[in-house]
């Protein structure tokens, strides 16, 4: 990236930045807080964590206008180890992740999200968005009228009040209206304060304070890995999604390094690792936020509200986030994809399905988006087997077979069923020509059939294989085969 590319990402509409980068913040504060008792810390852990991660995004982030914070994914990650190992040990797991990250953009690895098919991202995406919503229920759950009509006052002010004009963001504006209503006329409804204690002062530099031993290691490396692949893997969902939507292309490679870095960060300042937030970064693209301003005011104005401003924030009613987020969670969705169930392929529809009921079952973004990459996997294997075709044609005592398509571990077994073994040719000559070998399965039913066919006193000539194709095929004098 140059220099003038990552000055202009800074200077881009400010105003409109900082103001998208607030609705970003207020949408953190509900989720990452829900998140935090889904790890087993307090509150305090993972809102400090959501600032350092902003803020340390923005600078080293290759991802313009996206949030990151402490996710649900990686909190649901490490939870069984601040569970039965503590506080201390997640630091030190959160450390070990933010340099397994910074490893993993170094070696240039984000290139495997290449292999993640349009449907499984579609999935991810449309299964965040009901995870999102249904985070919400329990705040609507056991109330009074009124938290009713206030969230339903919010929703009007978010999606009626752009008409009219859309110089301040209108979660903004339902945010304050809805706290001056609470606040001038109380009533039984849930504040954040509720939620939990907020901190009331500034982070400070902490290391894990834990035996380095085997023992130590042995517990922590496994989740480490594990929450620095799903932080990943969500960061770099989220960051085709911006992709998306905004038309241009983010910098995966320093995204990466960026979460390393800011995890590294994260876990210096006694927080939890984190990663990119799909919910909170729709909001904030929806309202303007384009640039790496927008990020970084969403971690800055988080640390102004905890330190500053949190007697104030205590009081916003949940309602008005609860509006929030079910603004975001219709954002998020794909609405398109319903239509495209009838119109795309039905494999793939099944993908995106599957891709959503296992998100949404296990509440675990990484194990959905793996099982639809499988199941994407096999589908394809299953439709580029069935492209394998085999004719014969007979000249006097010469049978020619003649393949043409791909051959893999799939389809091998057809080019051997489409062999009659018992031919009266004595020359039997297998055309290969229009045939791709993939792997050593494929190699081997071809060395199957010619070993098979010699033992039968056929002669056998293959025509048309050239050891430099594939890489893993040579020919061996003229009738046998080697796998390298």
């Amino acid at each position: 990236m140059t220099p003038t590319l990552y000055r202009r990402q800074w200077a881009q509409n400010p105003l409109r930045e900082v103001l998208a980068g607030m609705v970003g913040t207020f949408a953190l504060i509900p989720e990452v807080i829900a998140f935090s008792y889904i790890a087993g810390v307090s509150p305090a852990v993972s809102l400090f964590a959501s600032f350092v991660i902003s803020v340390s995004i923005a600078i080293f982030g290759g991802r313009p206008g996206m949030i990151s914070g402490a996710a649900g994914s990686v909190a649901l990650v490490a939870a069984p180890l601040v569970h039965a190992h503590g506080v201390q040990a997640m630091l030190l797991a959160t450390l070990v992740a933010g340099v397994l990250q910074v490893v993993f953009g170094l070696l240039r690895l984000q290139a495997v999200m290449r292999f993640v098919p349009a449907e499984v991202r579609t999935g991810f995406v449309n299964a965040l968005a009901i995870m999102i919503f249904s985070a919400q229920l329990p705040q609507m759950m056991g109330v009074t009228w009124h938290t009713y009509a206030l969230i339903a006052l919010g929703l009007v002010i978010i999606y009626l009040l752009p008409r009219l004009s859309d110089a301040i963001p209108s979660p903004l504006i339902c945010i304050v209206i809805l706290t001056a209503i609470t606040m001038l006329h109380p009533m039984p409804v849930h504040t954040v304060s509720d939620l939990g204690d907020l901190p009331t002062g500034l982070p400070s530099l902490t290391l894990p304070h834990i035996a380095l031993n085997w023992a130590t290691w042995s517990v922590v490396l496994p989740y480490a890995l594990a929450m620095a692949a799903v932080g990943l893997l969500e960061s770099m969902m989220t960051a085709a999604v911006v992709d998306d939507i905004t038309d241009t292309h983010g910098n995966q490679r320093m995204e990466c390094t960026g979460l390393g870095i800011s995890n590294i960060l994260v876990g210096a300042f006694g927080g939890i690792a984190g990663c990119g937030m799909i919910g909170q970064t729709v909001g904030n693209l929806r309202y303007g936020g384009r640039g790496r301003l927008s990020t970084f005011t969403a971690g800055a104005f988080l640390l102004a509200l905890m330190v500053l401003l949190h007697r104030w924030v205590g009081q916003v009613p949940m309602a008005a986030l609860v509006a929030i987020m079910i603004m975001v969670s219709a954002s998020t969705f794909s609405w398109s994809s319903l239509r495209d169930l009838t119109r795309h392929p039905r494999l793939s529809s099944l993908t995106m399905l599957v891709t959503v009921a296992v998100v949404v079952m296990t509440h675990d973004l990484a194990a959905g988006v793996a099982v639809g990459v499988m199941l994407s996997g096999v589908f394809f294997a299953w439709h580029a087997a069935k492209l394998l075709r085999v004719t014969e044609e007979r000249s006097g005592e010469t049978l020619a077979y003649r393949a043409s398509g791909q051959v893999f571990f799939a389809s091998a077994d057809s080019l051997s069923d489409a062999i009659d073994y018992h031919t009266d040719a004595k020359t039997v000559v297998l055309d290969l020509a229009q045939a791709r070998f993939w792997d050593i399965t494929s190699v081997q039913v071809l060395e199957k059939i010619i070993s098979k066919l010699q033992s039968h006193g056929h002669t056998v000539e293959v025509t048309g294989l050239h050891h430099d194709q594939h890489g893993i095929i040579a020919t061996q004098s003229n009738e046998s085969l080697l796998a390298l």
